[in-house]
């Protein structure tokens, strides 16, 4: 007589694999994408899954319910190359934003012209006769409504980096790039270039009477170097205290002012605040909500 293997015996408790494929084929889907993370979690509670592993295939199934509009950086805060401003002018912004590709316009972005890499800016500082216009890349266009792991696959198929994303009447509301889409899977990704030094503390002076400070530091530290007094039984660090007074995760661009000091969120992800600008509000600026 054969018997059964001990996986099927009546009362054996179901297999990791087992109770992944009834979360996906057994169960409705909202049930299922639920049964699906919880069996993953329980696989890095025993060891199967690390955890860099599983931040990112939670991330992987995250970015299928993304578009583009929840992290597109707002039209607002994109660094373009405007061609009807002096070529000094844009040459030397371009050159402090440290961006590798600009949206080119003329005047604002009804009138977007394609897209610059920076080393066509070289060329450019290089020749004064440089005609720009002449060497620009087309421009790719998205919805707000579409969905990150489309746009990732367009991306990549076709070899670009940058996209313009437009609502439906055509008109230019954000900016996204493969590196933002990336960082829903992989995490926060800094590079040579972002400016915010750890080593300085976590703040660093960007201008007279400006900081960008990390959204990670501490009260004690902001309230020593600031000389300021902002407390909060519930929070202790600055970003911790911006989602709160939100009552919602940061977005950029969120502005609000907190016991004398104006915030503005440069860089978040959908968990948390990474970056903030930082100045001292007027001092009859009181407490104030996120502004739109």
């Amino acid at each position: 007589m054969i018997s059964d293997p001990p996986s099927s015996q009546k009362g054996a408790e179901p297999s990791f694999l087992q109770r992944l494929t009834a979360s996906l084929f057994h169960e409705p889907a909202s049930d299922a994408h639920e049964q699906f993370v919880s069996a993953l979690r329980a696989a890095k509670t025993n060891g199967v899954l690390s955890d860099d592993a599983l931040f990112m295939i939670e991330g992987v199934l995250k970015i299928s319910e993304l578009s583009a509009s929840d992290i597109m950086v707002p039209r607002s805060q994109i660094k373009a190359i405007d061609i009807s401003e002096p070529q000094d002018k844009w040459l030397r912004e371009a050159n402090q934003s440290g961006h590798s590709r600009f949206p080119v316009i003329e005047g604002d972005f009804s009138d977007v012209k394609g897209l610059l890499h920076a080393k066509d800016l070289l060329t450019a500082l290089l020749h004064p006769d440089y005609r720009l216009e002449e060497h620009l890349r087309e421009a790719k266009f998205i919805p707000e409504t579409m969905p990150l792991n489309l746009l990732l696959k367009e991306f990549k198929r076709e070899h670009q980096h940058l996209a313009l994303v437009v609502d439906e009447f055509g008109e230019v509301t954000g900016l996204l790039t493969i590196e933002d889409v990336l960082e829903q899977i992989v995490g926060d990704i800094d590079d040579e270039f972002d400016t915010v030094d750890i080593d300085a503390g976590n703040i660093v002076s960007e201008s007279r009477g400006r900081w960008k400070i990390r959204a990670i530091t501490h009260l004690t530290q902001f309230n020593q170097y600031f000389g300021a007094d902002i407390t909060d039984p519930h929070c202790e660090t600055i970003g911790g205290i911006i989602a709160d007074r939100l009552e919602r995760v940061p977005r950029p661009g969120d502005q609000l002012t907190i016991d004398g000091f104006r915030f503005k969120v440069l860089r978040a992800d959908d968990r948390q605040a990474k970056v903030l600008l930082v100045e001292r509000a007027p001092k009859a600026a009181s407490d104030k909500g996120a502004q739109a």
